[in-house]
């Protein structure tokens, strides 16, 4: 490759506020892989946020650059998988797509395809645009890049705050986690948190059904494991929150103890998970790091623990959650997805059609 900006660069990075920010250009929070994807001719690059290559992941978006991105340019954005409904994202899909079978990964780009939301341009011909505004960047990409689709997407964007917050509410039911906001004479730095996020949270009440020993000590908790009830009665594995200064992971390991019960007696047993109860045990093995262990200590479930999480992600949380406060107050029975805010259901189509 022979361009202005070569990789590997780092993607600049948002910062969480409370609030969407006044006077400032909006767009959705996409939730997907963050992407800086590089062509010139014939050559193709995708760059995930941590600078490593996973061009080889999605062929399709490689052949979607080919067909719809200007033959020389560096445009920053995200990766995202439709649900089968092609009404909302897909995040569970789109991980399997990180597979070391060739095999395998053709097979997901014919079932589960993705495709590019492009929300930023570093580059175009022989020109680097980093030192560029936001302001300029934006329409300097509304100019080389259709946007339409099949295969790559020009993210939506406003001016609008009111229009922002409408998006914020609405876009949650397509699977979208938030709004982005930048500021217009903002010039691209890598790696740095000068943009801002604004991200949905909540709070639900959850059982602690077991615990991850902490990497660095083993008497410390490193992760406490969170369960809810399904319409069944079945304690389904949910996510993890695991916000604890190393003090108090160490208490927590003295305190939980009592509670260490035999595999056997557990609802997430290996048995349960073959019988289809989503458990912890799905993730053992990380695809991610295959040398990660991801094993668990199970508890009685017995006590609750309020987390604060800002979307589903199917029957999971989307993100690790964070700690609130013990509930002694709340039966564990008690916590089931029906205290779950359930977001009115939104149209993918309508969102990439906005770009």
């Amino acid at each position: 490759m022979d361009l202005p900006v070569m990789p590997p660069v780092k993607p600049m990075l948002a910062k969480s506020v409370g609030e969407i920010p006044p006077d400032q250009l909006y767009e959705p929070k996409w939730d997907g892989f963050r992407a800086i994807v590089f062509r010139d001719g014939d050559e193709v690059e995708i760059l995930s946020r941590t600078t490593k290559p996973i061009t080889r992941y999605f062929p399709e978006v490689v052949a979607a650059v080919l067909a719809e991105l200007p033959e020389r340019c560096v445009v920053d954005g995200e990766v995202v998988v439709a649900s089968t409904d092609a009404t909302g994202l897909d995040f569970e899909a789109l991980l399997q797509r990180i597979h070391p079978a060739d095999s395998r990964v053709q097979l997901l780009a014919r079932q589960t395809p993705a495709v590019l939301v492009v929300f930023d341009l570093l580059a175009l011909g022989d020109e680097d645009l980093t030192g560029r505004t936001f302001t300029e960047r934006r329409a300097l990409l509304e100019q080389a890049v259709a946007g339409g689709g099949p295969g790559v997407y020009r993210t939506p964007a406003t001016t609008d705050l009111t229009l922002a917050r409408e998006w914020f509410d609405a876009f949650e039911g397509a699977g979208l986690d938030g709004i982005v906001a930048k500021r217009g004479d903002l010039t691209y730095q890598p790696d740095k948190r000068v943009m801002t996020k604004i991200k949905h949270e909540r709070t639900a009440d959850c059982v602690v059904a077991g615990y991850r020993v902490h990497k660095q000590a083993d008497d410390a908790v490193g992760s406490l494991l969170l369960g809810l009830y399904d319409g069944a009665g079945t304690l389904a594995s949910v996510g993890v929150t695991a916000s604890f200064p190393m003090a108090r992971r160490k208490e927590l390991f003295t305190e939980l103890q009592p509670l260490v019960t035999d595999t056997a007696d557990h609802p997430w047993t290996a048995q349960a998970q073959e019988q289809g109860t989503r458990t912890p045990r799905e993730a053992e093995s990380s695809r991610w790091n295959s040398g990660k262990d991801l094993s668990f200590v199970p508890l009685r479930p017995e006590r609750v623990v309020e987390v604060r999480y800002d979307h589903m992600e199917g029957p999971r949380f989307r993100h690790t959650t964070q700690f609130s406060r013990w509930r002694p107050d709340r039966d564990p029975a008690s916590c089931t997805y029906d205290q779950l805010e359930r977001p009115v259901r939104f149209d993918l189509g309508e969102i990439l059609a906005g770009g």
